[in-house]
């Protein structure tokens, strides 16, 4: 046989060594990404930076100091005309914080109430559930959301001809008027009692879950936290001398003065995020149950259990391991959904952010402040949601 011709050192090794390793290959290979992905934003930023400096439009965030000379009609802080444009951004901060809350605990309670519905034996409520379900999963929310605010809630009577309830509640289209509670000297009192009843709520509802998983035995948490939550204040209420008076809306010339003022706006954007969520809630919480092997349900009965303990009790713990992850999804869609506020002009972060930058001219520093907040909404969103699901996941006894 033909001896193989011997390699000179060096020749050809080295280079094998270099461009035939696959790690060596891939660190090459994103090196040269990572240069090309910081050449193109660097590129942006330059571009961006010599247009504004055309236009004579300053950059940085400076601009947050200046006098706004605008009001929302909706804050939770005080403002004035005076107010800076950085105090008008919190209060549309504010204002989409409270309704995706509220969106969110109504979404919850009537996806909840949805799901199990669809699953009832009655035939009428299953149908009236799939119905609800089906219709307004197809409609798109923005058309939903001109619905209720176009068609509903801008169509009720006037101030003069308004709705009321014992002449303290007022419905007209200028919104829903109520009293607004005045804290008087002595009302910290009844808030130090609230915090302290709702740190002892959840001190029981922990207290009453360890001794469930040590005796089987149950507690009623929730009632006696209920109990807490509502006598508590009430008591410190009494005992600290009834420090809180009302002030009530009164009809003056074409509209209500004075007491505490919910927009249209807002209820026409909360009752559609709620619908509209609440629907694709109902199928999860659906699938969840379905999830549950029904030998459970069997398992249940035999020991005597009726349908609703059953459900509360046995089914509903296990399918919430199935619910959450969707569930999760749902809460930042319902939050993110809620920029269509711009769209009847309800003042959140983006329709007071676009007010600010029609007057300011900088784009990028308004973009900026909205792709932050939406994206720190979502992260503390679905860090809360994980820390949850970790706390519900089955641990081996």
């Amino acid at each position: 046989m033909a001896a193989k011709p011997k390699q000179t050192a060096g020749q050809g090794s080295a280079k094998g060594s270099i461009f035939n390793d696959p790690k060596v290959r891939g660190m090459i290979y994103q090196i040269l990404l990572v240069a090309g992905l910081v050449y193109f934003f660097w590129s942006i930023v330059q571009n961006a930076s010599h247009n504004l400096e055309k236009q004579n439009i300053a950059s940085g965030f400076g601009f947050i100091e200046n006098t706004a000379g605008f009001l929302p009609n909706q804050t939770l802080i005080d403002l004035s005309a005076t107010s800076t444009y950085g105090q008008a951004l919190l209060a549309g901060l504010l204002n989409t914080l409270l309704v995706a809350v509220i969106g969110i605990i109504l979404a919850t309670i009537l996806g909840f109430v949805m799901g199990v519905a669809r699953l009832s034996n009655n035939w009428v409520v299953s149908k009236l559930a799939t119905m609800y379900i089906e219709i307004v999963r197809n409609i798109p929310l923005l058309l939903q959301l001109f619905f209720w605010y176009f068609a509903v809630l801008r169509n009720l009577p006037n101030p003069k001809q308004s709705g009321s309830l014992f002449d303290i509640f007022f419905l007209n289209n200028r919104g829903l008027f109520m009293p607004r509670p005045i804290f008087e000297e002595g009302s910290s009192l009844i808030f130090t009692a609230l915090f302290i009843a709702i740190i002892a709520a959840i001190g029981i509802s922990i207290w009453a879950k360890k001794r469930q998983m040590a005796t089987g035995q149950r507690f009623p948490s929730f009632w006696a936290g209920l109990g807490l939550i509502i006598l508590l204040p009430v008591l410190a209420y009494f005992i600290s001398g009834m420090p809180v008076s009302y002030e009530y809306a009164e009809l003056k010339g074409f509209n209500y003065k004075g007491g505490m003022k919910v927009i249209p706006e807002f209820v026409g954007l909360t009752l559609a995020l709620t619908i509209y969520t609440g629907a694709f809630i109902a199928e999860i919480v659906r699938a969840g149950i379905l999830a549950v092997n029904h030998g459970q349900t069997e398992a249940a009965h035999a020991l005597g259990l009726r349908n609703g303990p059953t459900l509360r009790l046995v089914i509903i713990p296990q399918a919430m391991r199935v619910i959450i992850p969707p569930l999760t999804s749902q809460y930042l869609n319902l939050t993110k959904n809620s920029s269509l506020a711009v769209a009847i002009a309800y003042p959140d972060i983006v329709s007071v952010g676009g007010t600010v930058l029609n007057q300011t001219g900088q784009a990028i520093e308004v973009i900026a402040i909205w792709m932050i907040v939406y994206l720190s909404i979502s992260l503390l969103t679905s860090i809360l949601m994980n820390w949850y699901n970790r706390s519900i996941a089955l641990v081996e006894r």
